[in-house]
């Protein structure tokens, strides 16, 4: 064992006497649930189900949701324990995986003891790219075998681990099975001296489609008759080109009607004051859009119905350098995509609809009011993108059923 991970497992448990403080300090903002702090000590209330038993860890929401499918082929041959670290993952869990639930134990070795000791998991698969050392050690001295599927490495988090090449190669060297979201990730692991890493495909194209909401779609449907054009998940810096943008499309398509989803919406205020020379309604508010005017919602959880609605949308956090947001999401509902540069975060999903013709790329935001401009007047353009789009994502349809059977076949 090499020197770093002792030093962690001591930091770790020096650190253990704080966290009891830092646990209340989340859950006074809402990121921890006060019912089930025990959890995160390792503390389940709940208990094993008799037979085979694998454990799927996510960090959030969003590997949450892609691992769903995931979760539904495994439960065909397994019990199976989902464990998340975020309020609102634990919520999609509880309506959505065919699962039992837990928060993930903080990663202090009692704390995984007892959760291990308790759970006695056959399997255990961690998706993407939080991997916590004791938990790791944890397994691997009871014999469990472990997987890493989806698996993701940015440059950022490869030049860290090459400092540090033997914790690097005992991290990662234990996986019974690597299988990386793309054949980047897959190179970037293999430079960490990996040699068994596949290239499998991002779990996320076959992620369940998000949820619609048909009466609401119906009755903006009623209320505007279209054209409709979606900017999700803006950040600030984003709203003032997408304002723009409608104003100089609305001269082309008075009927326009532009809904801006803030990837915050607390945000919803600044940008009514943004928006004010354009007729504005509110989703929070229950108004109603009208033809040529701009509908902020500034809700959460409503995405599947705006992609469901709007023929074309322009994928926030890529205008200003956050990195992008699920792209794929918008693909998999038939939408056509526009991007801004900075899509560093999603790399791999956006060179697989750009090859595709689903997606398109702008450098700027005066590239972005000419290509909306062009494509909201080719509507058989918007179709071909839209149809490509929901053609790759189908291509991943039974990416889930073989990882699945890839954990089966090696546990009793």
């Amino acid at each position: 064992m090499s020197l770093g991970l002792p030093l962690y497992r001591a930091a770790t448990t020096a650190a253990s006497p704080f966290l009891p403080w830092w646990l209340a300090r989340r859950m006074r903002g809402g990121k921890e649930i006060e019912a089930r702090l025990g959890e995160r000590y390792g503390i389940a209330r709940i208990a094993r189900p008799a037979g085979r038993l694998v454990w799927v860890h996510c960090a959030s929401m969003g590997e949450t949701m892609s691992a769903l499918p995931l979760i539904g082929a495994l439960a065909v041959h397994a019990n199976v324990l989902l464990t998340t670290g975020t309020v609102t993952s634990a919520e999609l869990a509880t309506q959505r995986a065919l699962a039992i639930h837990q928060f993930v134990p903080l990663d202090v070795q009692a704390y995984v003891a007892r959760f291990l000791e308790h759970w006695k998991p056959d399997a255990a698969v961690f998706l993407e790219s939080e991997l916590w050392p004791n938990m790791l050690t944890g397994l691997d001295a009871r014999g469990i075998p472990r997987f890493l599927f989806n698996a993701r490495l940015s440059a950022r988090s490869a030049a860290r681990w090459k400092r540090f090449p033997k914790v690097a190669n005992e991290v990662f060297g234990g996986f019974a099975v690597i299988a990386a979201q793309s054949r980047h990730d897959a190179a970037a692991l293999r430079g960490l001296g990996l040699r068994e890493v596949e290239s499998w495909g991002n779990l996320k194209f076959a992620a369940p489609d998000l949820p619609d909401n048909e009466a609401a779609r119906a009755a903006l449907n009623a209320a505007c008759p279209g054209p409709w054009l979606l900017a999700a998940s803006t950040h600030p810096g984003e709203d003032i080109p997408i304002i723009e943008a409608h104003g100089a499309l609305t001269r082309l398509h008075p009927s326009l009607t532009t809904v801006i989803v803030p990837r915050h919406p607390h945000r919803a205020e600044a940008i009514v004051d943004l928006a004010r020379r354009f007729p504005l309604a509110r989703r929070s508010r229950g108004e109603m859009p009208v033809p040529g005017g701009i509908y902020l919602a500034d809700t959460l959880g409503e995405l599947g119905l705006f992609y469901r609605l709007c023929p074309l949308a322009f994928i926030g956090g890529t205008l200003v350098p956050v990195g992008g947001h699920n792209m794929i999401e918008a693909a998999q509902l038939g939408c056509a995509v526009v991007i801004g540069p900075h899509y560093e975060n999603h790399f791999e999903a956006m060179k697989t609809l750009h090859a595709v013709g689903a997606l398109v790329d702008v450098m700027d935001f005066m590239e972005l009011e000419a290509t909306l401009a062009r494509l909201m007047s080719n509507t058989a353009r918007l179709a071909e993108m839209g149809a490509a789009g929901r053609s790759v994502c189908e291509g991943f349809a039974d990416l889930p059923q073989r990882l699945a059977r890839r954990v089966i076949e090696v546990i009793p």
